[in-house]
């Protein structure tokens, strides 16, 4: 879709350069019937190096490319008024490029949105990373926990104070539903627990974003179809709790140096298994996790997570088996995950996610 959208941009700036070849009479265009003046050619070669420019920018993914497509448009279609007997048929085509523009207006929107409340949470969480984690700061946990600890690389390491993580996946929001792949970035505080997620995907062939927000013990998810028209719209104390519980998992499987957090309380199930309670102000959840004798973690499983499609929200155990351990920016992590709701008739797994990338500490957005 993406090289059928470049080629008709291109071609369409190119048929813009009829005008200006007739206009300086560079070569005979039949299909001109009306006289073009030399300004008015100026005009039209303007209108061609915007749409090459647009083709160009849309293929680089450039935060502004739908700048350059409504600008590009707006003259075109002036043009093609003026000229309405020669040029009619470029209207459709300029309506397209103006639905693609406007769909990546909506994006650029969201992502400004996005970057915001990161740049919030910069603000907010200063703390300057100086200390290792070492072996007085893990004492207190389960003999699990620090094996985990070990295993993953984090003793020895700065302690996490944030970090960014890079994921490519699929979802689903149904079990016969196919599934959309996906992008996503999200960063992470500690100081001030905090998690901001953006997602890119497509759903119906359309594209789809999706932007969780969890700040100051406050939650709020929003899927938009087309960047514009929202399909999920969700809020209130359930997913607050809910996110809660994402954010606990994340510091289980992307930041495990972050367990020595005493907003945790554990408890001992058996050697291989353990019980975290996890407590972000008036939030309180827990999950159970599942290790191997290689201190490996294998899964998390919460009762306190919600299925919501922002209208309803049902409790099911919410578990995520991971697996696939590699070497990722120095610690010796989980690189895929599933994300599943553990339903009465069947296991419903909904995501699966891979790892593209992790920073941590980092000192601001541009890291």
């Amino acid at each position: 879709m993406k090289t059928a959208f470049i080629i008709i941009v291109f071609l369409h700036g190119l048929i813009h350069l009829l005008g200006f070849i007739k206009a300086f009479e560079l070569k005979e265009i039949k299909n001109f019937t009306l006289s073009i003046s030399r300004p008015m050619g100026i005009a039209w070669l303007i209108a061609t190096i915007l749409f090459l420019a647009h083709g160009c920018s849309y293929f680089a993914n450039f935060k502004y490319n739908w700048f350059i497509g409504f600008i590009a448009v707006v003259i075109s279609q002036i043009l093609i008024l003026i000229f309405w007997k020669d040029a009619k048929l470029g209207t459709l085509l300029n309506i397209i490029i103006f639905s693609v523009s406007f769909v990546d207006f909506g994006s650029y929107l969201i992502k400004n949105e996005f970057t915001a409340k990161v740049k919030n949470d910069f603000s907010n969480n200063n703390e300057l990373v100086t200390d290792i984690l070492t072996e007085p700061d893990i004492v207190h946990l389960p003999s699990i926990i620090q094996k985990y600890l070990h295993y993953t690389k984090s003793v020895g390491q700065p302690k996490v104070k944030n970090f960014k993580a890079e994921f490519f996946g699929r979802m689903r929001g149904k079990p016969n539903d196919e599934y959309m792949e996906l992008q996503s970035v999200q960063y992470n505080f500690f100081q001030k627990p905090s998690r901001c997620f953006f997602m890119e995907a497509q759903k119906m062939k359309l594209p789809a974003t999706g932007l969780h927000l969890y700040q100051n013990e406050k939650a709020t998810f929003e899927v938009k179809i087309l960047n514009w028209l929202k399909i999920i719209d969700a809020k209130g104390i359930k997913l607050n709790q809910a996110e809660t519980v994402t954010f606990f998992n994340d510091m289980c499987c992307i930041a495990p140096a972050t367990l020595i957090d005493r907003k945790i309380t554990w408890k001992v199930i058996n050697d291989t298994t353990a019980k975290g309670i996890y407590k972000n102000g008036k939030i309180k959840i827990s999950a159970v996790l599942y290790f191997n004798k290689k201190g490996q973690l294998l899964n998390f499983i919460s009762n306190d997570r919600f299925e919501t499609d922002g209208k309803q929200y049902k409790n099911y155990p919410w578990a995520t088996p991971v697996e696939d351990y590699r070497m990722i920016n120095g610690y010796f992590l989980p690189g895929k995950a599933k994300l599943v709701y553990q339903k009465p008739e069947e296991d419903f797994t909904y995501g699966e996610l891979e790892y593209k990338s992790v920073k941590y500490n980092l000192k601001n957005i541009d890291d």
